[in-house]
Order: C-alpha cells, then structure tokens, then sequence
C-alpha cells in the first residue's frame, strides 16, 4: 500500500477504538492491530520512518486495510487477540504454547465425580485449571480424596436407577473410600456438600473448607461419637498441613494474578501466578516471538489477556513489573516496590529465569549425564514421566529371624543419602518375603502420603515376581496404582518384570539404564545386609548375656552401654563390673565370661 493509496483511505477512518487488518494482495491477512484511536494509529504507519525493516515491509505487502470498530480499547484487545489465535497472521507476535495442559474436571451428572483431564468438553462440566504441573495436580486429587469420600465409579446414578436398586457397593464403600451414593446410603445433598468444598479447594479458598470441617467435627462430638469426630480433626490437620505447604507469602493477600516479564531481541518471556490466600495454585509461562516493533507494554498487555482469559481469572488486583492499562476500571494495577507483592513478583521472575535457562541447555542439544540415562531409562520402561525420583526396597533375614528392610532414593540419578530409611519388620512372624515387603512399601507410601510429601516416579522391587506382586497389593490399597511406575529385579538374570506382565523386559547389558537400576538394587542390598548384621550382632550379644541366670534386660543394657561389646567385658577389670552393677551380679557374670578369673573377696 503506497502513501497515495493510504490519503484516499484516510477521510473514511473513524477516530475510535476497534481493530483493524493488513490484507496482501491475495486477501490473506498478514496483520492485526488495536488502537484507541483507529485515525491515528493507522496513520503513524504512513507518516513517519520505521526503525524495524520489518514494519516497512509489512506496509508494502499490505494491499488492502480492513477495521472494525468496538466500544472500548479492552474489546479492542480481545478481539485482536482471538483473530491473532485464530489466524495467526505472519507479522503479529507469536503466542507460542503448544502444550495441551492438564485441568481436574467436576462432572455434570448426579453425584459428581472428581477426575483429571486434558479435554475441554463444554458439557455443563466445571474446570479447574490449567495446571502446568501434573505433580500439583496429583497432590490436590490425593489431598481431596483424604478429605472427603466421593464415588470413582462410572455409575449412571439417576433417582429412578437408585430407587429400583440396580447397584451395589463395592470395595470403595467396604474400605471407607466411599459412602455409597449407588444404594441410598448417602444423600445427594450431603455428597453436594462436599463437592462445594472441593470447589473452595481447587479455588484456593481453604477457610470455607476448614469451617465445614470443624462444623462436622462439633456435630460428631456432641453426638458422642467420638471416634468420627476424631478422624475428622485429622482431616483438618491435613488441610493445615496442605495449606501450610502451599503457602509462599502473607495469606491475607487474597486473589491477585502476578505477571513477570523479560526480553531480548526477538522473544518476550510472560510469567503468570495466580494467587488465592497467599498461595500460588496455578502458574504458566509463555512466549511472545517479536515481528515488528512492539512496545513491552503492549507486550505485556497481550500477554495477560491471554493468560487471563485461559485461566478464566476474576481476580480484582493484577501485580506487573511496570504500568499497563487496565483490563477495566474495577481491576487494580500494582507495581509493587516493598513486601509481600514485591517477593511475589520477584518470585515470579525466577519462574521466567527457569524457563529461559531450560530453554537454552534444550536448544543447546546438550544434557548432563544424568538426564541422558534417565531419558534412556524412561524410554526403556515405556514411562509418561522421567524418572529423577527413583526408590529402591530390598528386605534380609537369617532363618527368619531379625527379619530388617531398607529403603534407598535416588534422585537425578544419584543417592539421595539423607533420605535412605531403615526398617523394623513389625506383623510378619517367620521366613516370608513376600509380607514382609507388603508391610514396608504399605508403611513407606502411607506416611508419604499422611505427609503430603511428592511421591516418586518408578519404584524398584529387589526381588522378582513374588516381591513384585507383594509390593504391587500395598500400592493399590493405598490408591496409588497408576501414579507410579513399579518393576521388580530379579538378580539370576538381571530381568526386569512389571505388574501384569508374565514375560520379563531384558535390557542391553550395556545399557546406562539398565547400569543405574543394578547400582540402585546393589546399594539397597548393600544397606539392608549392613543394618542386618549390626542388628543380629546387637541381639546375639543381648541373648548370651541374657542366658546368664540372673541377669536381667536392665543389666545387660548397663553393660552394653558402658563396654560396647561381650569382648571388652571378657577383658575389663573386675573392680570395674562391680562398681557397674555390683559384687553379686558381677560374680556371676565373671563366672560365665571369664571362668578361668577367681574373683578377690573383700
């Protein structure tokens, strides 16, 4: 489009806020743009030099320019944001998110069932979401199902199927998961109750959800049950605990959406936060590719209609770097110098540095040795997810008796020493693998969970189909099945089994995968072999000092204690066991241990 062309068009241009299009000579839509002021943004294309070549070439492919007038400069950035979506014209910024996020779903049906989804149905369905995290995600299903009992089933529970009896509990209703909607045993209105705390939940509204649970916990206490009553006070323990995690600033900042943003030449980086009750609970970040000269307010202020829009905000506060017109008049703009706002977008602004720090070590086509054997590993045992949380369980005994287990972690493919654990076999009597490593993982992911703690990505069983399955009952008791990826290593052949498959995966020999899962069973072996030992040396020492007629727990405890081990007694002094436990006691211990010693009578 020439300079001529542009003063025929200029009389017809209206001095109001819209959008307006750049159409090449084929019609095909090359740009779109808001303005206050249509008049005179277009005419600021014509009137002056460009500092960008690009913004000149984009006026001389422009054959044609089109404009649609709005009532305000926010519709004006709404609409120029869905055509850019919708179109992709070749001189706008990029929105690049190619990503297709995971949201927890409330389905539109009778009795409401609580899922994860990465589909959208406009169904009458509600949405919470997207979440850039699937670990978040799986910690709020986890946290909501210790709360509240919800049905998982895909029942059509309509009045008339409910009534006529086609349904009957199953095991969620006989373990305590579930009250039992499908046989009347609990009333719409009672589950509907609960499904309004999941909302608060999910929006990050926890005092709502507490007052109800303290309600129901005072209604239980005055009925005398007591039982019920306390099994809701750890609920609400749980929530403060959940609460407590999630918390990064002041809780009394209350639904504000944070915005972070950095450039270079050709990208725009855009951080975004929501924040409810001093807690982050949804967070993104994208990229704006530059293609001709854009302000970074402008920037910005596309960004968060964007990210607004996606995330389906209401909130009243919005927190930015620098000024940008508002949304609306109702919304507050804060740019934050001090205090909690300020952390909070600081905070954000490290969310960004990550990104374009993972962004250059990917586009460098270089990853750490680590990353690359777990990228193998996963790709060798089929995994969604890389496993850089990797736990490992072995269990020992000799003859059934002292019977111990060890737990080791790795993490990025390296021990995670701090986080090794020991444990004491407790409800197996006898020789039997198989429990005794029910026992432990059981004990393992129950208090993972009671602790809101991340769960790890693969479990490794040392052992092979028996130990295998033995692990496997514990992880479905506690509803983690699914949520972890479980083999078991069988140490003959260094085959790897997984749940319901009969036939073992053998890995090269020489895989780097295949080297780090040995390294990781060796080293629970390893650790499981020494607290074995240390502890059957504790119990023989104990059990020949025990055989003493005489000697009592008490003062074999003394005796452990001050001389460590029954050689250091066999060579201690006689003055020295009788100032310990006394003349009586210490004759006979002499007696046993140093027969061929005549004590000295005094």
């Amino acid at each position: 489009m020439t300079d001529l062309d542009f003063k025929l068009l200029l009389p017809t241009l209206p001095a109001e806020p819209g959008i307006y299009k750049f159409r090449d000579r084929e019609g095909k839509l090359i740009y779109v743009g808001k303005a206050k002021n249509i008049k005179k943004r277009l005419s600021s294309y014509f009137n002056r030099e460009h500092e960008a070549n690009k913004t000149t070439v984009m006026v001389k492919t422009a054959a044609s320019v089109e404009f649609t007038i709005v009532n305000t400069e926010h519709d004006a950035l709404l609409l120029e944001n869905n055509l850019i979506k919708a179109f992709q014209p070749r001189y706008n910024v990029l929105l690049k998110d190619g990503k297709t996020y995971p949201f927890i779903c409330i389905k539109k049906e009778n009795f409401p069932r609580i899922f994860i989804t990465r589909k959208v149905i406009k169904d009458g369905s509600e949405y919470f979401g997207p979440y850039t995290s699937m670990g978040r995600v799986h910690v709020l299903i986890d946290t909501i199902k210790m709360l509240f009992q919800l049905r998982t089933c895909s029942l059509s529970l309509l009045p008339k199927n409910i009534e006529q009896k086609k349904f009957k509990v199953c095991l969620e209703y006989h373990i305590g998961n579930c009250k039992g909607p499908c046989e009347s045993l609990q009333t719409e209105n009672d589950y509907n109750q609960s499904i309004q705390q999941i909302r608060n939940l999910l929006k990050g509204h926890l005092k709502p959800v507490n007052d109800f649970l303290n309600d129901e916990m005072q209604v239980l206490s005055e009925s005398y049950e007591f039982e019920k009553a306390n099994s809701i006070k750890l609920k609400i323990d749980l929530l403060k605990n959940y609460q407590s995690n999630s918390t990064v600033v002041n809780t009394d900042i209350n639904n504000v959406d944070v915005f972070a943003f950095v450039e270079d030449e050709s990208t725009a980086y855009v951080n975004y936060m929501k924040v409810v009750n001093g807690s982050v609970i949804q967070s993104k970040t994208i990229e704006l590719h530059k293609k001709i000269e854009e302000e970074k307010e402008d920037l910005l202020q596309l960004a968060v209609t964007e990210l607004r829009e996606q995330f389906n905000s209401e909130s009243q506060e919005i927190i930015v770097p620098f000024l940008i017109p508002s949304p609306n008049d109702k919304i507050k703009i804060t740019i934050p110098q001090i205090g909690d706002k300020k952390k909070l977008l600081e905070l954000s602004e490290k969310n960004v540095s990550y990104y374009k720090l993972n962004l250059a070590l990917n586009s460098s086509g270089k990853s750490s040795p680590a990353e690359r054997i777990l990228k193998q590993l996963k790709e060798d045992f089929r995994m969604k997810e890389l496993p850089v949380h990797i736990e490992c369980f072995d269990n020992s005994n000799f003859q059934g008796s002292y019977p111990v287990a060890s737990l080791v972690v790795f993490k990025n493919a390296k021990a995670a020493k701090k986080d090794y654990r020991h444990f004491n076999i407790k409800t197996v009597e006898g020789p039997d693998d198989f429990a005794s490593m029910e026992e432990i993982v059981f004990r393992r992911y129950k208090r993972m969970l009671d602790e809101n703690q991340s769960l790890p990505q693969l479990v490794i069983v040392d052992g092979g189909k028996g130990q295998l399955s033995a692990a496997v009952t514990s992880i479905e008791k506690l509803g983690l099945k699914g949520k972890m990826a479980v083999c078991g290593i069988a140490k003959r052949l260094e085959e790897i089994y997984f749940p319901d498959d009969s036939l073992p995966l053998y890995i090269n020999k020489k895989s780097e995968s295949l080297k780090l899962i040995q390294q990781i069973r060796n080293e629970a072996h390893r650790f499981a072999i020494t607290f074995h030992r240390l502890k059957r040396s504790k119990g023989t020492i104990k059990s020949g000092l025990l055989e003493i007629p005489g000697i009592g727990k008490a003062t074999t405890e003394k005796l452990l204690k001050h001389f460590h081990s029954i050689e250091k007694i066999k060579q201690a002094g006689e003055a020295e066991i009788i100032k310990l436990i006394g003349k009586s006691k210490a004759a006979l211990v002499m007696a046993q241990l140093q027969p061929k010693n005549d004590l000295v009578n005094e």
